[in-house]
């Protein structure tokens, strides 16, 4: 797919060399231009429009439209502002034109802007695509594989084979039409001429003996003629049909090139961009080769069928007869396999699919405008069906109507995109009424069952002469019925988009993957989640390797042949816990996307760190350093840990760490503000001021203004433990309020104060408990202290 807003000197260097191309290339760029779209249009607004966004709209989602209709409003304005500004004789003449565009386009799209955004990204995909056949140069966006360049200049070499090859066949076939009947011209006038011999007993012998050694001398010279020219047709008929064999088996080649490389990269691509990975890129490319294919294979599937007509209209004994038979099957089998082999699943079904929940797919037949199907459209269907069934399909074995759920909207008509030359279906209210599950083996829980979407069509092809029963599959589905079970249904997706086999029985997968693959199924994961470029880095991999493994290695070469199994994975809870490890991962992921996105790409959360690195980096440092890790204990938990004086304990340093904070807590106050509130945490490790990192997040102070009687209160938050600021010499001087115990674990849940920004006697201005006015406070604290701690506090971990 095009990169969205290419920067302009790339598109309009994309127009200029459009508008260089020759021969071929340029008549399928003119092609791309008429009523729907001038060419006009292009070349006049060819930096507007190259610098639009269409890419960034989904033609599929009507709730974009409003994008699709600004846009069209803005070229309308565009073209008329273009026309106002003509000048001169010429301008005059321009001027009218570019007007009468302007109404053009409005009348055409006004109704559909959608329809404009598919047109204009069409003709900006293929004229990039032709650009790039032609330069061979690999162009940003277009989603092949890796050697583009030379991949394009083979496929490419081979349809020019092809495409000679097929000329040739035709002169060929041409010859041998036009030799076959001048040879039943011929053939004629040897039976004229048999039937003058047979006339001859009505004459008077002398004149039927002249007239017979002339008829008798002409029929032997015409015979011997027949019999030579009918060896030669024969042999014209031989030679075709095996240069045809050889164009069939390039065909059959190229199809495989095409159709088992290029396709099934497309839809693994496909599937690893359900586990985050890029965008698989667009179909237009493979759909133009698809068409090529489809356009060859009918021709030579129709010069085959003439040279069967011919052979019919005069019978030579010989092989070609066999050969020919066995021409039309090989051609009919390729023509069949391209077909069921490009009705593909262009949009996906969502693959943790919840019961009473809408979703959305699109199939698209890739031949589908090059073979005319869209003439009598055809209907499509989709049913869900497991694991067994889908198997028992794929052996051809007898599975009508066999089915594991009830989809509601299942039916949808296959329309046809003029400007696009595209032929799909789009199912957008498709919905999971109920769902069958089958009997579950082992351990297996609900959510480790797969089930497949099963998409299916009927049509013909070339005016009834091919039926098609066309079938495909989409990516492996479980369904769900509450959102609890969404973090185990999306392990068993991610284990199976990440290291499922192309061509698999379905739906198999490995039971154990090496440690490093599975880091880069994590990996992408996160990243993708996230939405940053900064993924995971070697020490995070190790960390997670410590967990996943209750290893305490530091180094990763120790998990470079590790080997971790699905139980391991998201079955069997990690030591000491009651949840797995992807539970756990999962977790962080959901708070990171829902509140934390910007501090994780600020470099602000180190995260994955355990409670002993965390106090041996801190420890280091001066007192007020604070680090942010995930919490070992909670799911989806991250816990602010820093360097404090021991309050026991005169002259000693320690490690404090707060409460895990959880997407709850992130929803009632952000992590900047609470971070702000707490005056104790000054510089974020290693040593820069948390103003400088979280003060741009913060929320702006709360307007003292009233409404209707009331003040708008305010929460912040609140730690107890006293302890000695940095650089203080009184221990029991001015401190922050804060209920101190002998554990390094301090639980700050539920203290979050409510202050009215009113006088009382308690509060200072900032809304804080002052040690200084409140003594009375201070010696309940004091007392507070003395108490022994350790049974309050035991148990608590981070």
């Amino acid at each position: 797919m095009m990169n969205n807003n290419l920067s302009l000197q790339v598109e309009m260097a994309l127009w200029i060399q459009a508008q260089q191309l020759k021969g071929d290339a340029l008549h399928q760029m003119q092609a791309l231009y008429g009523q729907h779209f001038p060419i006009e249009v292009r070349h006049y607004l060819a930096q507007w429009i190259e610098s639009q966004p269409w890419d960034a709209i989904d033609v599929e989602k009507q709730q974009e439209e409003f994008k699709a209709k600004r846009l069209l409003e803005s070229l309308i304005q565009e073209l008329q502002r273009k026309a106002e500004h003509q000048m001169g004789e010429d301008g005059f003449l321009l001027k009218i034109k570019l007007g009468h565009y302007a109404s053009q386009l409005k009348s055409a799209y006004d109704p559909c802007p959608m329809e404009l955004v598919r047109c204009i990204k069409h003709i900006l995909y293929t004229e990039q695509r032709l650009v790039q056949e032609a330069s061979n140069v690999s162009s940003p966006g277009v989603g092949l594989t890796d050697g583009t360049p030379q991949k394009y200049q083979q496929i490419n070499q081979a349809f020019e084979e092809l495409r000679v090859m097929t000329q040739d066949t035709e002169n060929d076939l041409r010859k041998l039409q036009h030799s076959q009947e001048y040879f039943i011209i011929q053939y004629q006038e040897s039976l004229r001429i048999q039937a003058q011999l047979s006339s001859l007993a009505s004459l008077p012998p002398a004149e039927r003996v002249q007239r017979e050694t002339s008829l008798q001398s002409r029929k032997a010279t015409l015979e011997a003629w027949l019999t030579r020219e009918a060896n030669t047709l024969q042999k014209y008929r031989q030679d075709l049909a095996e240069k045809q064999q050889r164009t069939l088996a390039l065909l059959r080649k190229q199809q495989t090139v095409i159709v088992d490389d290029e396709l099934i990269q497309w839809k693994r691509r496909q599937q690893l961009a359900g586990n985050g990975g890029p965008p698989e890129g667009s179909l237009d490319i493979l759909q133009s080769w698809c068409e090529k294919l489809a356009d060859m294979i009918w021709q030579n599937r129709q010069q085959i069928r003439r040279v069967e007509h011919l052979t019919q209209q005069l019978p030579i004994p010989g092989p070609t007869e066999e050969l020919l038979k066995e021409l039309n099957s090989t051609v009919t089998d390729i023509i069949s396999a391209l077909v069921t082999s490009t009705f593909i699943i262009e949009k996906q079904p969502p693959q943790v699919l919840k019961t009473q929940t809408k979703f959305a797919a699109t199939v698209r037949l890739l031949v589908g405008g090059k073979l005319n199907v869209h003439m009598n459209p055809p209907q499509v269907k989709a049913t869900i069906i497991n694991e067994q069934q889908a198997k028992a399909l794929l052996k051809n074995e007898n599975t009508r109507n066999d089915s594991s759920g009830e989809i509601l909207n299942n039916n949808c008509v296959m329309e046809y995109h003029q400007t696009t030359g595209t032929l799909s279906a789009h199912f957008r209210n498709m919905s999971l009424k109920r769902i069958k599950r089958s009997d579950r083996r082992g351990a297996e829980s609900v959510t480790e069952e797969k089930f497949t979407v099963l998409f299916e069509s009927q049509f013909s092809v070339g005016g009834n002469e091919l039926m098609f029963h066309v079938k495909t599959l989409s990516l492996p589905v479980v369904v769900i019925v509450h959102g609890s079970q969404d973090n185990n249904a999306t392990a068993t997706v991610l284990w199976d988009n990440a290291f499922s086999e192309p061509g698999r029985v379905p739906f198999v997968v490995p039971d154990k993957v090496t440690w490093p693959q599975l880091c880069e199924a994590l990996n992408m994961k996160y990243k993708s989640e996230v939405q940053s470029d900064r993924g995971l880095s070697e020490e995070n991999l190790v960390f997670l390797a410590q967990k996943a493994f209750s290893s305490s290695s530091n180094s990763p070469e120790d998990y470079r042949n590790m080997t971790m199994t699905w139980s391991q994975f998201n079955r069997e809870s990690l030591p000491g816990r009651n949840f797995t490890f992807w539970q756990w991962f999962d977790g962080v992921i959901e708070l990171m996307k829902k509140h934390l996105k910007a501090h994780w790409n600020d470099g602000a959360i180190l995260g994955f760190l355990n409670k002993q690195q965390a106090q041996d980096m801190l420890l280091s440092k001066p007192n007020g350093t604070f680090l942010l890790r995930f919490s070992d204990s909670e799911i989806g938990g991250i816990t602010i840990a820093w360097v404090a004086e021991n309050p026991n304990k005169a002259g000693e340093r320690m490690v404090w760490n707060l409460m895990p904070f959880t997407t709850k807590d992130f929803s009632i106050r952000s992590l900047a503000d609470r971070i702000s509130d707490l005056n104790h945490l000054l510089f974020l490790y290693p040593n820069q001021p948390k103003d400088e990192v979280f003060s741009r997040y913060c929320t702006p102070p709360n307007s003292k203004a009233v409404g209707d009687g009331y003040v708008k209160p305010e929460i912040k938050q609140v730690v107890k433990v006293e302890f000695s600021p940095p650089n203080s010499e009184q221990p029991g001087g001015n401190s922050n309020f804060m209920d101190h115990t002998a554990s390094p674990n301090v639980n700050q849940q539920n203290n979050f104060a409510i202050y009215a920004p009113m006088s009382d006697p308690m509060l200072d201005a900032e809304g804080e408990f002052d040690l200084e006015e409140t003594m009375d406070m201070a010696r309940q604290v004091e007392e507070f202290l003395r108490q022994p701690s350790e049974p309050q506090w035991s148990g608590q971990q981070s």
